[in-house]
């Protein structure tokens, strides 16, 4: 069976980083970050799949169909039942890889965008169905929610799926991300987890998850107790000491930090910049590491799609 993708068909896709969790809102809540990874993909009458890899990750992730992103490619073509062509990947990346900004999750988003982009005028892909996929490859929504449809994003798995809802935080908040050397596995930080947890501590991050909404679209001001957390961060704890220790000094000088994802990046949500740059000063002067302050704007866009060369073959 011949592919219906034309050859020399060209797709550009932009993905940004995500940082999940927040504090509270463990596997639910997840915001974009205007870091990006560029992925630039053509249809080849060449079978098989070809990679190149600039930046993050170049001579370490595999250049072949064991990529993940052209694994997320494959699947899409797998699931609507549609022959892949020859692909041509190049991917320059920028978002850190195992240090909680959902690498894994704006590579697969990165494949299913791209592939939507490859199959338009012969299939139709909306975003309910990206999701379901991106979930499906990931394990869970929170970070695939916000690469895919920017801003905050509350994610959820319902009777339909997976589902996501939307939003815009304050245009105050102003997020500091702060990134060490070393790296975090998130099996390994997901095995930490109790396989229960007190009922009052259930009950805490409920309220603070709640809040912490409310905090970031209407009420900056709220974010340093609306960002606390019993559930997930202080059993992490003991596998990254320093951003553990990282954490307490900028709480306790009132500033909303929290790991990022399963770290060992620490996310501060800052409720103006000056705030932001108070935090990275007091981090740089404490640190017993080099830790690198990033301070990207919240993306609203999420991934987005730039179809270079689009004639489709006509149907037989």
């Amino acid at each position: 069976m011949t592919s219906r993708v034309p050859a020399g068909r060209t797709v550009v896709v932009e993905v940004p980083a995500t940082t999940a969790n927040l504090g509270p809102g463990f596997d639910t809540l997840g915001l974009a970050l205007s870091v990006y990874d560029q992925l630039t993909v053509t249809a080849s009458d060449e079978p098989g799949v070809r990679v190149e890899v600039h930046g993050v990750g170049e001579g370490e992730v595999p250049v072949d169909e064991r990529n993940l992103v052209a694994r997320a490619i494959l699947r899409v073509f797998e699931e609507v039942g549609e022959e892949a062509p020859g692909l041509d990947l190049v991917a320059r990346n920028v978002i850190p890889h195992g240090r909680g900004l959902g690498s894994s999750g704006a590579a697969v988003v990165s494949g299913i965008v791209a592939a939507k982009g490859l199959l338009d005028g012969i299939v139709d892909l909306d975003g309910d169905r990206l999701l379901a996929i991106a979930t499906a490859m990931e394990g869970h929504p929170d970070n695939v929610a916000p690469a895919l449809f920017g801003g905050l994003t509350i994610a959820w798995t319902g009777v339909d799926g997976p589902q996501h809802k939307r939003l815009l935080p304050h245009r105050s908040v102003s997020p500091l991300v702060l990134v060490p050397e070393q790296t975090m596995s998130t099996a390994l930080a997901r095995s930490l987890q109790p396989t229960s947890v007190p009922h009052a501590d259930a009950i805490f991050n409920v309220s603070r998850s709640t809040l912490l909404i409310a905090a970031l679209i209407q009420s900056p001001e709220l974010l340093s107790t609306a960002t606390e957390d019993r559930l997930h961060q202080s059993y992490r704890a003991s596998a990254m000491p320093e951003t553990d220790r990282m954490i307490g000094l900028l709480r306790a000088a009132g500033h909303a930090a929290v790991v990022s994802g399963a770290g060992p990046s620490i996310l501060v949500l800052a409720s103006d910049p000056s705030q932001r740059l108070a935090a990275a000063g007091l981090v740089t002067s404490s640190a017993a590491q080099r830790w690198t302050a990033l301070l990207p704007a919240v993306d609203i866009k999420g991934a987005t799609l730039d179809l270079q060369q689009a004639p489709a073959r006509a149907h037989s």
